[in-house]
């Protein structure tokens, strides 16, 4: 049976050569990957505790525990599958493979990313201690940022599975509901059409980012608002709604039509070439004129990819917001939120830049329930 990674081998081989070339280019002899989501970018497989060993030159080698080598090998193109039955048996084989091969300078992700432990590191250095450590996470987000056709699919496809489950969200928004009872059913329908690691969010409460709470409930005169995270084959789509519970007060209908219009500017904004502080700015006019800058969290725009939030990441690393937006990325925006008493106010759809911007999650709703 020729599985989907088999019969992508070519896309795989594309994207490890180009990596090479900036290895090449920057001095950088070979790189240890083992953030999970790179590690699914050149392997085309989701792993516990990864590790790919990817040479300036030559074919790149996995490392798998005992046992899993027969299984790797029918998921992933990668030949080259060695074993570990110790850990320690792990970290020999990455250390044998940089002496093995002389090399003196070894890329490394440094992230926060499952797996990606700053104990390995540390580990490492020790064992190894004539060897330079760069970081390398700018050279593999430079590959990430700009997605294949094939990787766009994926997106648009983990699109459609994210409106199912706000169309579920919306069912299960009442008065006296849990956080967490929403998000139950919420994750039921992502994972029953076909998305294995979802991300949902909800928040009754002014929270920008919220793991749902068995104790908060929904209450009237309140917002709910709900993230959703779909993926398909490993890649994500995010959908945001504020929804307001009952008649709203002033400063909540003004929060909403400050939103929208913020959600419109970017529409017309952002396009390539254009500097994300630019569109920045232009939010922040809107939301001046409405009285609501005390509210207004900063940063409208991230990446969306084989991680719910990659770079371009302008709501949190300050220096992506110089960077020019470029046709081929995927954005989830208007990520801008307002935390008004009343709870947090955000409408954010995931987007394909090209000539023209195509959101991949298209969700007409009313803003009040």
């Amino acid at each position: 049976m020729i599985t989907m990674v088999k019969f992508m081998e070519k896309i795989f081989r594309k994207r490890v050569k180009r990596f090479q070339e900036l290895l090449k280019a920057n001095n950088i002899d070979g790189a240890v990957i083992r953030t999970l989501s790179t590690y699914i970018y050149f392997t085309g497989v989701k792993w516990l505790r990864p590790a790919l060993l990817i040479p300036a030159e030559g074919e790149p080698t996995v490392i798998v525990a005992k046992g899993e080598r027969e299984l790797f090998m029918k998921k992933s193109w990668i030949k080259n599958v060695e074993e570990f039955q110790k850990t320690e048996d792990l970290m020999a084989s990455v250390t044998m493979w940089i002496r093995r091969n002389g090399y003196n300078t070894i890329g490394m992700e440094y992230s926060i990313e499952r797996d990606a432990y700053i104990l390995f590191l540390e580990i490492f250095k020790r064992l190894n201690p004539g060897v330079e450590v760069v970081d390398i996470r700018p050279l593999s987000m430079q590959l990430r940022m700009i997605k294949d056709e094939w990787e766009l699919d994926n997106i648009r496809k983990a699109g459609k599975i994210a409106i199912r489950g706000m169309e579920v969200a919306i069912e299960n928004i009442k008065p006296g509901k849990s956080e967490l009872e929403i998000a139950a059913e919420v994750y039921r329908e992502l994972m029953l059409n076909g998305s294995e690691e979802p991300k949902v969010y909800v928040s009754a409460t002014p929270r920008a980012h919220a793991e749902p709470f068995k104790d908060v409930k929904v209450e009237k005169g309140k917002f709910v608002t709900v993230v959703i995270g779909a993926d398909h084959n490993y890649y994500y789509a995010n959908l945001t709604r504020s929804f307001f519970i009952g008649k709203p007060n002033k400063r909540a209908k003004d929060a909403i039509e400050a939103m929208e219009e913020a959600y419109q500017t970017v529409l017309e904004k952002t396009l390539p070439g254009v500097i994300f502080a630019q569109v920045e700015r232009e939010i922040a006019k809107i939301y001046n004129g409405k009285n609501l800058q005390e509210y207004y969290i900063t940063g409208y725009a991230h990446g969306v990819g084989l991680l719910i939030e990659e770079d371009p990441i302008t709501t949190i690393v300050v220096p992506h917001r110089a960077m020019k937006i470029q046709e081929g990325m995927a954005l989830a925006m208007v990520h801008a939120p307002l935390m008004i008493p009343e709870g947090a106010v955000k409408k954010e759809d995931t987007f394909i830049v090209g000539k023209k911007l195509e959101n991949v999650t298209p969700f007409d709703s009313s803003a009040f329930l």
